[in-house]
């Protein structure tokens, strides 16, 4: 293993040139040239600049889109991909070769780290591997288009040497799951924004609001009880009124209060009427709230964009007592998997599923019950072998379902390990509209809808909103995530209670990046590809095709076929000795 030491320690000698794959527009043929990687000049660092090598690539679905959609992408701003090429590779590990002088003290030659791609600079979204080329190339540049954004500098020091190549660079799309279960969605009224009160005409309720009404800039009035007229009156707060209003008519108020961007707070009492509820959703601003207070349940299901759940953090909130306020705020909103209940991972054979999976087994106060369900019968198979194991180790249950071989399995299940009441939670890591709304029908009166995959714009579905303030149920959702996500990812893993490597499913070397696209199209492997580029000839293979092909890297695999940093330290003996 000397030679994985000195390769660590960055102690080898830099080519002349490096191998890259450039993306040129739409489509895999678009992909490098002639179908191949191309040799591209390996450039000295300039002062705010250090040149980095790339150790790990691990292939995500999001990189489809791109080679999609090439310009039209919105992350790539129409920009003429001919002249001005991506580069795919966004989940990334890297290691410091040199540096330049401005940088000098805060990086060093030698050092391990992850990206966090996610990037704003001036507020404009830009990303590693989207808009900046990404880890699909053995060495190259990175400067101020990573280092200088609006949150700091997007690398992560990794600094552990039980941190496998692989496992940093699935702190990407680990950080985002972490993130599923973080508090992303305001839980209180906007300082200075625009908050709109919805009543029931005939309604004479005693409402209070105990706090945080001073917040509003501006607010609108709509068939409302006397009494939070006086509210407002009492607090100073500018107010209108429009009363009568039909529900056609929510946009146009939208448009004249908002300038059509939607309400920062939507407040509903006494609410009744599912199409009604249905109307004022769609004037919900982003990161916008609605507080549901009433006691009577709605007269149906109110119709959701599922996209603006996941995308744009909008938050449903609630209660049945007399005081508005008594819905706001972290304790009355979870985000986090009961402790001790049952959770449905819906869609949980893929590479992100079966994550949503590992952690609920292993979070030490997460759920004591996980169901997991799958079509796809190799997917299946690797949650059945991969996690059944890991789930008994830990104390726990693991039910592997295909719903699609016996109809009404997935509910009878769930109402056996929930005594009949429904599920705890419901994690929903498909996109598919379908499967989100039958997903809420088996959650628990007080239970949690995450709806971690994204749907398009205007996918609606029915949802049970009289759960919210009847029973405190929750619908959330989360895209993307942040530095502190994939620090948290870290330290996890530094404290065993994670381990990133086990969402992988194949490997590869640079020359097999376009076949490995291709296997992620066609869903040929149970979980994460992981490139490394260093390895020009290495063959892409699954797991378990490692005891034929290279018997000693299969020597050092995990159980179930799992990957781990000894299997790591063993291929890089085998390929730097080849």
């Amino acid at each position: 293993m000397s030679k994985y030491k000195d390769y660590r320690a960055a102690k080898a000698s830099v080519p002349e040139k490096a191998w890259a794959w450039n993306l040129y527009g739409a489509g895999l043929d678009s992909m490098g040239r002639n179908g191949e990687p191309e040799l591209v000049d390996i450039p000295q660092p300039g002062p705010d600049q250090m040149l980095v090598r790339v150790d790990s690539v691990s292939l995500c679905f999001s990189d489809l889109k791109i080679i999609r959609l090439g310009s039209e992408h919105p992350k790539l701003y129409h920009r003429d991909m001919s002249i001005e090429p991506t580069r795919l590779g966004h989940e990334t590990s890297l290691t410091v070769i040199e540096v330049g002088k401005n940088l000098q003290d805060r990086y060093k030659p030698g050092q391990f780290l992850a990206v966090q791609p996610d990037i704003y600079q001036n507020g404009m979204s830009t990303a590693y591997g989207y808009t900046v080329p990404g880890g699909l190339i053995q060495y190259h540049l990175i400067g101020p288009e990573v280092l200088v954004t609006d949150t700091g500098e997007c690398l992560l020091p990794v600094e552990d040497e039980g941190m496998s190549y692989a496992g940093a660079s699935l702190l990407e799309p680990w950080g985002c799951v972490l993130a599923a279960y973080t508090q992303r969605r305001r839980l209180v009224p906007k300082a200075d924004g625009v908050m709109w009160i919805l009543g029931q005409p005939g309604d004479e309720t005693a409402y209070q609001f105990s706090q945080g009404f001073d917040a509003p800039a501006k607010v609108i009035l709509t068939d409302i009880p006397q009494a939070v007229k006086l509210l407002v009156q009492q607090k100073g707060l500018d107010y209108e009124v429009r009363d009568g209003l039909s529900d056609e008519e929510f946009a146009e108020l939208s448009e004249r209060f908002t300038d059509g961007n939607g309400f920062d707070d939507i407040v509903v009492l006494d609410p009744r009427s599912a199409k009604r509820v249905s109307a004022a959703a769609k004037v919900i601003a982003r990161r916008g709230t609605m507080n549901l207070v009433g006691k009577t349940p709605l007269d149906g299901l109110v119709e959701l964009d599922l996209s603006r759940l996941h995308y744009d953090y909008i938050s449903f909130m609630g209660n049945q007592t007399n005081d508005i306020a008594a819905s706001y705020g972290e304790q009355r909103n979870r985000c986090e998997l009961r402790g001790g209940g049952l959770a449905v991972m819906i869609g949980a054979g893929g590479p992100m599923g079966q994550m949503h999976v590992q952690r609920a087994i292993e979070q030490p106060d997460g759920p004591a019950t996980i169901i997991a369900t799958e079509v796809n019968a190799s997917r299946l198979e690797t949650l059945q072998d991969r996690f059944v194991p890991l789930a008994e180790a830990k104390g726990k249950t693991l039910e592997v379902v295909n719903p699609a071989e016996e109809e009404g399995r997935l509910n009878d299940l769930v109402m056996k390990f929930s005594d009949g009441r429904g599920a705890d939670d419901v994690v929903v890591c498909v996109p598919v509209a379908q499967l989100m709304a039958e997903g809420s029908a088996l959650m628990n009166s007080d239970g949690m809808l995450v709806l971690f995959a994204g749907v398009a714009s205007g996918t609606m579905a029915p949802l049970d909103l009289s759960r919210v303030y009847l029973h405190n149920a929750q619908y959330t959702g989360t895209s993307g995530l942040t530095i502190e996500d994939q620090k948290l990812v870290l330290d996890r893993a530094r404290e065993n209670a994670l381990s990133p490597e086990l969402s992988v499913a194949a490997i590869g070397g640079m020359k097999t990046v376009k076949k490995a696209y291709q296997a992620l199209i066609d869903g040929r492997f149970p979980g994460k590809i992981v490139i490394y580029p260093q390895f020009y000839d290495l063959p892409l293979l699954g797991l378990d095709e490692l005891a034929v092909e290279i018997p000693e890297v299969a020597a050092k695999l995990g159980p179930g076929n799992s990957w781990t940093l000894e299997a790591e330290k063993a291929l890089f003996a085998y390929c730097l000795s080849s």
